[in-house]
This record gives C-alpha cells, structure tokens and sequence, in this order.
C-alpha cells in the first residue's frame, strides 16, 4: 500500500533569531514575541485534523518563554533541538557548537521531561563537527541538509572539499538526515527583513501561488515515489502565524489530506524509515 508521509515542522525561534543578527530593538523583539499569540492557533489547527507536528526550539526559546513552548509539549507534539541561541554552527568553535548542544538538550528536558531525539541547525548551515557532536549527544536524526527531496540518508563525516582537487566523500554515520529545501520553508517566501548589514529580504509572496508550489511537491512526490516517500514542511510561528497564511496551511493540510498524506511527527517518520531499512542501517552503525 502507498506511503506518503508528511511533516510539518515549525522553527520556534521566538526572540533568538533577531538577538543572533543584532536585531534588539523594541520592534525587533515584538516580532519574536507574535508567536505567543499563534502557537495556540497552530496547535488548535492541528488539533481539528488530528495532526502531530515537530518544533525545533532553541533553548533560549524555552527558557525565556516557557509559556510559549507548553502548549505544544503538552498537546503530545515532538520537541526537538535548535540550538540553544540562533547560531549558525558553522561560525562557532568545536567547544561552542558542544556547549549550544549540551544547554539546548538540558532546557528541553527540563521542559519536556526527554532529551530531544532530533536536531535541526539554526539556518541549516552544520560545521565539520556537527555530525560527531551530535551522535556524541544522542541525537537520532538531522533535519538541516538538502540531498534528498523524499528520501532519508545517513550523514556523513569527514567530506573533504578543496577547490583543486575532487571532492572525497567522507564515511556514512548512524544519523539518519532527514532532508528539507529553502523552497519548503514559509521564511523566504514570506518574511521582510530589513537586515543590518543594510540588505533586504522581500519576502511578502502570495500566500495561494506559494500553497500551489507546496502542493506540487506532494503530488509529484507520489508520481516519482509511488511506494513511500517523506516530505518535510518548515514554517516559523512568528511567520506563517499571519492571518492570511494561516488560512493557507489550512487550505495546505486540507489538501494534503485530499492527496492521501499521512502526517506524522519526525521521530515518528524517523521510526518509520529505519524500519523499512534495516539493511542500510545496519551497515552505517
């Protein structure tokens, strides 16, 4: 029978990713701060269609509004890891990135009672030591790489890249990667930013001729992949949390369901995978 799973994710950034870029004025911080209003939106959303989503919170979401992040622990979604600021690893040293890890981990236990199983990097740009770091911190899958569109794969460690030489591709690891693209992620599309190097990100697309680019990538999931195949969905609360777009993940969900998705949270969907391939699990531990 055809398996087309589905994940929606959402970054809960809240005020960590405008401090990360210098953005610390009373406007700037407002603009985290709308998700307190949209998270209970979003799990109610969820609700109605019996859905499960996944949450990567950096820990300084947690601990600076816990009151932001219980209502989707406590409605049984997955809390996974984001960093604890909004980093990006790759600009950070080994003992940092290892420190980002270990405080993230400790205020999503504290919140949630469990370690995280999965992480995703803040930008989705990882170091060269992030695999290690992770696997070394009980971190089951990765979502923060792009070199898949419904498929999983194990990361690898170790790559060499050099201009004036080919490319080595390092050996595979037991962290599963769990693949996402800029082209499923409401932030691009939809968010205006007026950056402090000077820069401006548009954003501010039509909410319908973006739902029609969401829902092509379903369909032709189940064209291209007619067995199984997992798509994964990023939005932030602060983002897709405006009117107008909220009745667009409605309409998205809807329409997903009209397809035959089925929703699940990542570990779920993480779960599910390995189980279909224990071969390849087996020669990547």
């Amino acid at each position: 029978m055809p398996r087309h799973i589905v994940c929606l994710t959402f970054d809960h950034d809240h005020l960590s990713g405008f401090i990360a870029r210098g953005m610390t004025s009373p406007t700037a911080i407002s603009r985290g701060e709308y998700d307190v209003v949209v998270i209970p939106r979003l799990v109610a959303l969820m609700e109605r269609y019996g859905i499960k989503g996944t949450f990567f919170t950096p820990g300084h979401t947690i601990d600076s509004t816990p009151q932001a992040v219980l209502p989707y622990v406590e409605a049984g979604h997955e809390l996974a890891h984001h960093g604890w600021t909004h980093r990006l690893p790759v600009t950070l040293s080994r003992e940092e990135e290892e420190e980002e890890i270990v405080r993230g981990n400790e205020s999503i236990r504290r919140i949630s009672g469990r370690s995280a199983r999965g992480y995703r990097s803040p930008a989705w740009d990882l170091s060269p030591h992030s695999i290690e770091l992770l696997l070394k911190h009980g971190i089951r899958y990765d979502s923060s790489m792009m070199g898949h569109d419904y498929d999983c794969y194990f990361a690898r460690q170790g790559d060499v890249a050099e201009l004036m030489k080919p490319f080595a591709r390092g050996r595979e690891t037991p962290l599963l990667e769990m693949p996402i693209s800029w082209s499923l992620d409401d932030f691009p599309h939809f968010e205006y930013m007026r950056l402090p190097n000077g820069s401006v990100q548009q954003g501010l697309m039509n909410a319908g001729n973006v739902l029609d680019n969401f829902v092509d990538d379903f369909t032709y999931m189940t064209r291209v992949q007619p067995d199984f195949g997992i798509l994964t969905y990023t939005f932030h609360p602060h983002v897709i949390g405006r009117g107008h777009r909220m009745m667009m993940l409605e309409r998205l969900i809807q329409r997903l369901i009209e397809g035959g998705a089925v929703f699940m949270t990542m570990e779920q969907a993480m779960g599910e995978w390995l189980a279909r391939n224990q071969g390849a699990r087996k020669a990547a531990e």
